[in-house]
C-alpha cells in the first residue's frame, strides 16, 4: 500500500510547537500523485511575484505603505543627506484620474520615475502609466509634487458603444523611485535597468473596482438614433455575472456522528461569476478562507485520529485544509503542499466536552489562525496563531469535503451544528456570520446527556454495589436462618437499600424502580458494559407491557423506563422514543422530543433511527430540512453493516420480506414451526425432495416466512440434500457454509469438491464460487479471472463485482495499474443484479461525482444506499413481529411494530399500515395523533416503485377530500395516471369516468400516459382510448366493468348518431303526425258511434310499433341512463 505522507514542519515563529507524526494511510491500493504542480494552473499574479523580485519585500495588501529602502554605495553612506522618495495616493481605488502626491529628495542630480503596473487575469507586469522629470538644481531639499496619473478608459468605466471591452484587473501598483544621473539613471534608460539603480524606491497598491461596479463614461458624443436604438438593444443582451457569494452552507441542521466510518460529502463547482473564479484560480498557491462548523462532542478520539471537516482531491488524497480530532483532545491540521508534500500541525489548546462551541479556522497564506468559541454569546474559549513559509495548494474544485468519517477514518463521535465555508475570504471570528437556528434543539440535546449523566452514575453505582454483593452477600442483607434458606430455595436476591439521596430517588422514581425489581447481574462487566446491559433489560420489561392485549394503553406509563434505557446507551429504546413523539402514539405529538431522541439514536449507531433520520432528510417531511447529503451520510451506515449484519447471523433480525396485507396468497403461506406449510415441507424434504430441501434450509437459515432463524438446522438440511441429491444448488450451498464455517466446522477440502461438482453442472454460481476460492486462499488471479468471467457471461452479478474488484486494485491479469472506470462498469452490472456491494460503490462514486461515468447525483446515491440499508435484517425483525402478530389478530402489537417499521421509510410497511389504519379506523383514531391513512399512503406514493393502489388511494382522497384536504381534482387526476401508467385498469377506468363528469385531463398528463393530443383532440376520443387501454389491461377473463363501459361509450355513440341523422329525423317527425292523426279520427269515429276502442296491441296499423320503439329508448337514453353514469358510478380506488 502506498500513501502520501504528511511531514510536520516547525511552524515559522512557533518554534515551541511539537512533532507530529505523519498522517496514516487513506485506503487501500491508492497510488500518490507524480508530485508537484503544472505549469499554467495559475497563482498570484505574476506581476506582483516579479515586483517582489524587484523589490525584495512583501507587500501589505490594502493599505499603503511608507517603507523606503535605502540603497546607496557603501562609499556615500556617511553623507549628511540621504535620498528618500515618499507618496500618497489622495484616492484609494482606480479612478479616471488619479492624484498622488509625490515627496522626494536628491543629494545629488536625479530622475525622478512614477509609475503604475498592473496584472489581470490573462498577463501581468503591464505598465499603463509612466511619468519621469529631473532635478537637478533644488538638492538637499525636500520636494513635493502633485502628479495626475490617467488610467486606460477600460480599467476604469463600464462597457458601453465606444469600450466594448472593458478588463478585470487583479492587481495595480503603484510605484517610484530615484536614480542619479551618474548611476546610468538617465531619461533615455529602460525602466526595468533603471529601477535596478535605484538609490530609493517606494511603492502601494490601489483598490481595483470590479467592471459592474465602475461608472459609464460621459463621452459627451451623440449617436444617431438608429446607431443608439441598434446599440441599446445588444447591449440589453451582454450577458451579466450572476449574483454569486463565496459562503457556502454545508450544514445547516444538526448531523449525528456515531464515530464510524461514514459522514457528509460536499462538492463545490467552479464560481459561474467570472472574478470570482478568476480570484479563486489565483490563489491556488495563496489560499484564503475560512471554515466555521458548531461541534457538540461526547469523547476525545479513541483512535489515532477522527475526522472533523477535510478535502479529498481526483486522487482520493488529503488536501488543503484536512481537519482531524487527536486522542488528547486537539485539532490536527493538514495541508497540502505546491511542492507535492504535506504539513501538518497540531494545536496547543484541547477542545470542550459536553459543550457546544463554534470552531473558526481561517487560512490567510501561510497564516492560520484557529478559534474555539462557547456560550450564546460566542465568548472566545481559545485562540492560536501558526504561521508557516511554506506555500499551501488548495483547489476546492478539484475534489470534494467530508463532514465527519468515511472510509479512510473514522468521524467523531458527538453532533455536528451549522457548517459554513467561506472560499475567499479570511475572517475574524466576529464577522463570522455562521448561526445556529435550530438553538433549541441544540439546547435538548444539552439538556439530555446532562440527565444521562446522573442516571449512568446511579446505574454504574447500583452495578458495582451488586457485583461486591455477588461477591459478599451481607452487603445485600443481614445474615440470619430465614434468609439463608430464602438465597438457597428463594427467588434470586435484590438488593434493597440504596447509598444515594432522597432528592435523587425523587428525582428518577422511575429508575430506582426498575432498579429494585431487577434481578442481580451474573457476571462480572466493565462499567460501561454493566449499564448497557441494565439499560437493555430495563427496555425488555417495557417492551414487554406493550406487547400485551392493551399494549398501546402502557404507552405513557412506559416512557420513563424508555427514557432510563435510552441513557443507559441502549438506544433502540431511543428509537421507540422517537416515534412516539414524531406520531403522537397514545400521547400529544411533540416534534422537538421526537428529534431530540431520533438524533441521540443515530449517534448511538441504532439502525433504525437512522433509518429514520435518512428517510426524513431525503423526502423533507415532519420539519426536518431535504438535504441528500445528509440523508446519505445516515443511509449509508446502515448499507455498509447491512450485509456484515446478515453474515453474522446473529442478533434480533430476519430476512426482509416483502408481504402486503392486501395479498391474501402472500399471507396464506407465512407459517411456524408448527405450522401446515413447515411440516408439508419438512415430510417432503425426508422424502428426499431437493426443492423443499433447499426451501426449508433457505427458511431456518435466514429466517424466512415466519420460521425462526436456526442456521444449525439449516446446515442439516443442506447437508441432506447436498450428500443425498444432485442437485446443483444444495451442493453449492452447502459447500458454501463449509467454506465460511457458519454453523458447521470449517472444511475447506470437501468444500472446494463439492463447489467442483456443481460447477460441472453449470450453475453460474459455482463457477464463480471457484473464482472466489482461487482468489481468496490461492491468490491465482489469472485463474479467479477466468472463472469470473465465464461466470459473468452467464449472467452472475457476484461474477460482476468480482472483476470489478480486481480492476479497483490493480491485479486485473495482463493489465497494469488501476482501472477505476472499468471497475465502476462492473460494479453498476453487478448492482444491477442486486448485489449489495456493489450498489454501495455506486452510491458512493454518484455522491463523490469522481468517476466521469458516474456524474454527481446525490439523489441516485441516496436511493441506492437506501435500497441496501432497507434489507438489514434488525428492520426485517421488527416487520416480521409486526406481521405474526396481524397474523394472530393482536391489533395492539401489530400497529407498534408497523409504526416502528413505516417511520424508518421502507414502503411496504407504510401501505401495510395505512390499511390496518383502514380495517380499524378505532384504533388508529383513539391511539394516533396523525392521519394515519392519508400519512403513510401520502409517504408511499413518493417512494421508488410504490403499488398502484397506493396511487388509486392518494387519487380518491383528493377526490373526495379527507379531513383537513379539500377536494383537489389536479393532484387526482395525477394519482390516477400514474396508477394507469404502472399498468392498472383501474387508474384508466377513474380516469375516464373524471371525464365522464365533465373534468379536463391536462395536456401533460396525457403526454404522460403516451396519448397524443393532436390525434385525440376531443374528450369522446380521449374516453375510447383509457376504456379500450382499461379493458386491455384488464386481469378478468369474462366482461369486465372495463369492458362494460367500453360498450356502454359506443352505444351511446352510435345512438347519438343515429338521433343526429337527419332523415331518421325528418321520418320520424312524419310517422308521428301520421300516427297523432290517425288517432284523433279514431277517437272521433268511437265517441260518434259510442263503442268502446279496441285493444293497442291489435291496430293494424304498423307504424305505431315501429315508432315507438324509436322513441322510448332515446327518452330513457337521455333522461335516465345518462345521469347514471355521471352521478352514482363514482370513481374507486
Amino acid at each position: 500500500m502506498q500513501r502520501r505522507g504528511a511531514w510536520l514542519w516547525w511552524p515559522w515563529r512557533q518554534q515551541q510547537q511539537p512533532l507530529l507524526p505523519v498522517l496514516g494511510p487513506r485506503a487501500a491500493a491508492m497510488v500518490p500523485p507524480s508530485g508537484g504542480v503544472s505549469p499554467g494552473l495559475g497563482g498570484r499574479p505574476a506581476g506582483a511575484l516579479l515586483l517582489l523580485c524587484y523589490l525584495n519585500f512583501v507587500p501589505s495588501l490594502g493599505r499603503q505603505t511608507s517603507l523606503t529602502t535605502l540603497v546607496l554605495p557603501r562609499a556615500e553612506q556617511s553623507a549628511t543627506y540621504t535620498d528618500f522618495i515618499y507618496f500618497t495616493a489622495f484616492e484609494g481605488s482606480v479612478s479616471n484620474v488619479s492624484e498622488v502626491s509625490v515627496e522626494y529628495l536628491c543629494s545629488q542630480p536625479c530622475v525622478v520615475n512614477l509609475e503604475a503596473v498592473v496584472s489581470s487575469e490573462f498577463r501581468s507586469s503591464i505598465p499603463v502609466y509612466k511619468k519621469r522629470w529631473m532635478n537637478e538644481k533644488h538638492l538637499h531639499i525636500s520636494r513635493t509634487q502633485i502628479v495626475r496619473v490617467k488610467f486606460p478608459s477600460i480599467m476604469v468605466y463600464r462597457d458601453d458603444y465606444f469600450i466594448r471591452h472593458s478588463i478585470s484587473v487583479s492587481t495595480v501598483i503603484l510605484r517610484a523611485w530615484i536614480t542619479h544621473r551618474h548611476s546610468s539613471g538617465g531619461l533615455n534608460v529602460r525602466g526595468e535597468e533603471n529601477l535596478l539603480h535605484a538609490v530609493a524606491k517606494n511603492y502601494t497598491l490601489l483598490r481595483t473596482v470590479p467592471p459592474f461596479e465602475r461608472p459609464f463614461k460621459d463621452h459627451q458624443v451623440c449617436l444617431e438614433w438608429n446607431v443608439d436604438f441598434l446599440w441599446n438593444l445588444w447591449a440589453n443582451r451582454i450577458p451579466q455575472c450572476p449574483l454569486e457569494s463565496d459562503a457556502v452552507v454545508f450544514l445547516n441542521f444538526p448531523y449525528a456522528s456515531s464515530g464510524e466510518n461514514t459522514g457528509i460529502m460536499k462538492k463545490l463547482l467552479r464560481f459561474q461569476n467570472r472574478e470570482l473564479e478568476a480570484t479563486r484560480s489565483q490563489r491556488v498557491d495563496y489560499p484564503v478562507f475560512t471554515v466555521s462548523l458548531w461541534l457538540y462532542l461526547l469523547h476525545y478520539c479513541k483512535a489515532n485520529l477522527c475526522g472533523i471537516l477535510y478535502f479529498v482531491d481526483a486522487d482520493e488524497m488529503y488536501g488543503t485544509p484536512s481537519i482531524f480530532l487527536t486522542e488528547e483532545g486537539s485539532l490536527h491540521i493538514q495541508m497540502h503542499l505546491v511542492r507535492g508534500e504535506d504539513l501538518a500541525v497540531k494545536t496547543k489548546f484541547t477542545l470542550p466536552l459536553k459543550e457546544w462551541f463554534r470552531l473558526d479556522v481561517s487560512f490567510n497564506g501561510g497564516q492560520i489562525v484557529v478559534t474555539t468559541s462557547i456560550g450564546q454569546d460566542l465568548k472566545r474559549y481559545h485562540n492560536q496563531t501558526i504561521s508557516f513559509q511554506e506555500d499551501f495548494y488548495y483547489n476546492d474544485t478539484a475534489g470534494y469535503f467530508i463532514i465527519g468519517g468515511s472510509r479512510y477514518v473514522a468521524g467523531i463521535e458527538g453532533f455536528f451544528g451549522p457548517v459554513t465555508y467561506y472560499r475567499l475570504r479570511s475572517l475574524q471570528p466576529a464577522q463570522v456570520l455562521n448561526p445556529f437556528h435550530e438553538r433549541e434543539l441544540a439546547e435538548q440535546i444539552k439538556l439530555y446527556y446532562e440527565r444521562c449523566a446522573e442516571v449512568q452514575e446511579i446505574v454504574s453505582g447500583y452495578a458495582s454495589t451488586v457485583q461486591v454483593g455477588n461477591e459478599r452477600p451481607e452487603a445485600c442483607d443481614l445474615q440470619n436462618s430465614y434468609l439463608d434458606l430464602r438465597r438457597r430455595y428463594g427467588r434470586p436476591s435484590v438488593c434493597r437499600p440504596f447509598p444515594w439521596e432522597k432528592d435523587l430517588r425523587n428525582k428518577h422514581p422511575s429508575l430506582f424502580q426498575a432498579l429494585l425489581q431487577m434481578e442481580l447481574l451474573t457476571a462480572s462487566r466493565s462499567q460501561n458494559e454493566s449499564v448497557l446491559e441494565i439499560g437493555g433489560r430495563i427496555f425488555e420489561k417495557a417492551v414487554k407491557r406493550l406487547s400485551g392485549v392493551d399494549g398501546l394503553h402502557q404507552i405513557s406509563s412506559v416512557i420513563p423506563f424508555l427514557m432510563d434505557s435510552s441513557c443507559c446507551g441502549y438506544h433502540k429504546a431511543s428509537y421507540y422514543l422517537a416515534v412516539f413523539y414524531e406520531t403522537g402514539l397514545n400521547g400529544p405529538r411533540d416534534q422537538l422530543q421526537g428529534m431530540l431522541y431520533s438524533l441521540v439514536g443515530g449517534q448511538g449507531s441504532e439502525r433504525l433511527s437512522s433509518m429514520n433520520l435518512g428517510y426524513k432528510h431525503y423526502q423533507g417531511v415532519d420539519s426536518y430540512p431535504l438535504d441528500w447529503e445528509l440523508s446519505y451520510a445516515y443511509y449509508s451506515n446502515i448499507a455498509t453493516k447491512t450485509p456484515l449484519d446478515q453474515h453474522t447471523l446473529q442478533g434480533d433480525q430476519a430476512y426482509v420480506e416483502t408481504i402486503r396485507l392486501k395479498d391474501d396468497e402472500s399471507l396464506k403461506v407465512q407459517t411456524k414451526e408448527d405450522g401446515d406449510v413447515f411440516m408439508w415441507l419438512k415430510h417432503e424434504a425426508t422424502r428426499g425432495n431437493a426443492a423443499a430441501q433447499q426451501r426449508l434450509a433457505q427458511m431456518l437459515f435466514w429466517g424466512q416466512q415466519g420460521v425462526a432463524k436456526n442456521p444449525e438446522a439449516a446446515i442439516e438440511w443442506y447437508a441432506k440434500g447436498a450428500l443425498e441429491t444432485e442437485d446443483p444448488a444444495l451442493i453449492y450451498d452447502y459447500a458454501i457454509v463449509l467454506f465460511k464455517g457458519q454453523g458447521v466446522k470449517k472444511n475447506r477440502r470437501l468444500a472446494l469438491e463439492l463447489m467442483k461438482k456443481a460447477a460441472s453442472k453449470g450453475l453460474h454460481q459455482a463457477v464463480n464460487g471457484l473464482g472466489w476460492y482461487y482468489h481468496k486462499f490461492k491468490k491465482n488471479y489469472a485463474k479467479a479471472a477466468k472463472y469470473w468471467l465465464k461466470a459473468e457471461e452467464m449472467g452472475n452479478p457476484d461474477a460482476s463485482y468480482n472483476l470489478g474488484v480486481l480492476y479497483l486494485d490493480g491485479i486485473f491479469p495482463g493489465v497494469p495499474g488501476r482501472n477505476l472506470t472499468l471497475a465502476g462498469e462492473y460494479f453498476h452490472k453487478a448492482a444491477q443484479g442486486g448485489h449489495i456491494e456493489g450498489t454501495l460503490w455506486c452510491s458512493l462514486y454518484y455522491i463523490t461525482g469522481n468517476l466521469e461515468t458516474f456524474p454527481r447525483d446525490p439523489e441516485k446515491a441516496v436511493v441506492w444506499a437506501k435500497h441496501v440499508a432497507e434489507k438489514n435484517g434488525y428492520l426485517g425483525h421488527v416487520i416480521r413481529k409486526g406481521l405474526n402478530a396481524y397474523l394472530e389478530g393482536s391489533w395492539h402489537e401489530a400497529l407498534l411494530y408497523y409504526v416502528l417499521a413505516a417511520e424508518t421509510g421502507i414502503e411496504v410497511s407504510q401501505t401495510n399500515l395505512a390499511h390496518i389504519c383502514e380495517e380499524r379506523p378505532d384504533l388508529a383514531g383513539r391511539y394516533l395523533d396523525v392521519n394515519c391513512v392519508w400519512r403513510y399512503y401520502n409517504f408511499s406514493v413518493f417512494q421508488i416503485d410504490a403499488p398502484s393502489f397506493a396511487y388509486l388511494k392518494m387519487g380518491d382522497l383528493y377526490y373526495y377530500g379527507h379531513q383537513n384536504q379539500s377536494q383537489d381534482l389536479e393532484l387526482s387526476v395525477q394519482m390516477y395516471a400514474q396508477a394507469a401508467l404502472d399498468g392498472d385498469s383501474q387508474g384508466f377506468f377513474n380516469l375516464a369516468l373524471l371525464i365522464e363528469e365533465g373534468a379536463r385531463i391536462p395536456r401533460h398528463i396525457l403526454e404522460f400516459l403516451e396519448i397524443d393530443p393532436t390525434l385525440h383532440p376531443s374528450n369522446t376520443s380521449i374516453l375510447r382510448e383509457l376504456y379500450e387501454r382499461c379493458w386491455s389491461h384488464s386481469n378478468e377473463e369474462t366482461l369486465s366493468p372495463c369492458s362494460l363501459a367500453w360498450l356502454y361509450l359506443h352505444l351511446r355513440l352510435i345512438w347519438g348518431t343515429v338521433l343526429h341523422s337527419a332523415l331518421i329525423y325528418f321520418l320520424g317527425t312524419f310517422l308521428l303526425s301520421v300516427s297523432i292523426a290517425w288517432m284523433v279520427q279514431h277517437f272521433h269515429s268511437v265517441s260518434a258511434s259510442g263503442s268502446p276502442p279496441a285493444p293497442a296491441w291489435v291496430s293494424p296499423d304498423p307504424t305505431s310499433s315501429a315508432a315507438s320503439p324509436a322513441i322510448l329508448p332515446a327518452t330513457d337514453a337521455s333522461d335516465h341512463d345518462q345521469p347514471t353514469v355521471a352521478n352514482n358510478l363514482e370513481p374507486s380506488g
